[in-house]
């Protein structure tokens, strides 16, 4: 598994590198690329080529569209560690791009890699059926924004320190992680033109990322800061708002595999094809940092 997320990574930070330098070189090239590169474990871009093998989808615009992907994730974990938001100093084992540089700097850099994101899609080398690509540009941008991403943490923020049920929860960690989630299990079905499957994959999606953001709960609660890359501990002493301080650790693991097998089951239909995704998910809520 680990071999595959590295031959992933190392694909798409290439392809990233590539395109940056036929950047007009400005300021904001330099805190981009720090919040960029090389860091993170390029999950969502494996789900998207996990996807598009089920699919049967060519991998170099699957490469393309996890470019694209990447700069939106990165553009979020920037603005998450803003001051006036989770105020971290620590990402990916190195200063948030806030401390390397500035705040105002930051919040700039996200904002670039976020319109970034829409240039990769509708480039003239992304070689695919103008409706595709806007649909794909359609779909990103509701990842991303208030109905998304960008809702989801709000709806984060808002509910620190006030007790919400289960489904409140739920339904803001979707909105904060399992939309992108979501958009990399549909992309590759949207490339393909096999729509039928777009509500079951839109659903595994979401529920994909309700897992990621689980295990990365029990690594804030668990983990250390100098394994992890970042602090630890700050979801209690923040008053967030999560399955954990809801059900409590046991409980929400329990829940977790619940959710993997009903997920794993409604990919038994595609055989070994969706053995890759499967594996994914497995990493996914093993992983300790």
């Amino acid at each position: 598994m680990q071999k595959k997320l590295n031959n992933i990574l190392n694909k798409t930070n290439n392809y990233l590198y590539r395109y940056f330098l036929n950047q007009k070189n400005t300021e904001l090239i330099k805190p981009m690329l720090y919040g960029l590169l090389p860091g993170g474990k390029k999950v969502r871009s494996k789900i998207l080529f996990d996807v598009g093998l089920i699919f049967n989808v060519d991998k170099r615009k699957i490469l393309q569209v996890a470019a694209a992907v990447e700069c939106i994730h990165a553009y979020s974990l920037i603005h998450d560690d803003l001051p006036c938001m989770d105020n971290d100093i620590l990402r990916r084992g190195k200063l948030t791009t806030h401390k390397k540089f500035s705040e105002s700097t930051a919040i700039l850099a996200g904002n670039s890699l976020l319109t970034i994101a829409f240039q990769i899609l509708s480039q003239k080398a992304f070689d695919i059926n103008e409706k595709k690509k806007i649909k794909l540009i359609n779909l990103l941008s509701e990842s991303a924004g208030h109905t998304g991403i960008a809702g989801g943490q709000f709806l984060d923020l808002s509910f620190e320190k006030i007790k919400k049920n289960k489904r409140q929860i739920i339904d803001m960690q979707i909105k904060k992680t399992g939309k992108l989630f979501s958009f990399c299990c549909v992309a590759p079905i949207i490339m393909s033109g096999k729509t039928k499957y777009i509500g079951k994959f839109d659903k595994i999606g979401n529920e994909i990322g309700l897992l990621f953001q689980i295990a990365d709960d029990l690594i804030d609660l668990r983990g250390k800061t100098s394994k992890v890359g970042k602090k630890t501990r700050k979801d209690l002493k923040m008053g967030k708002a999560t399955l954990i301080s809801l059900l409590g650790a046991d409980n929400t693991i329990k829940y977790t595999n619940i959710l993997k097998e009903k997920i794993f089951k409604r990919l038994g239909v595609f055989g070994k094809k969706a053995d890759d995704l499967k594996e994914t998910i497995n990493y996914i809520l093993s992983r300790t940092k």
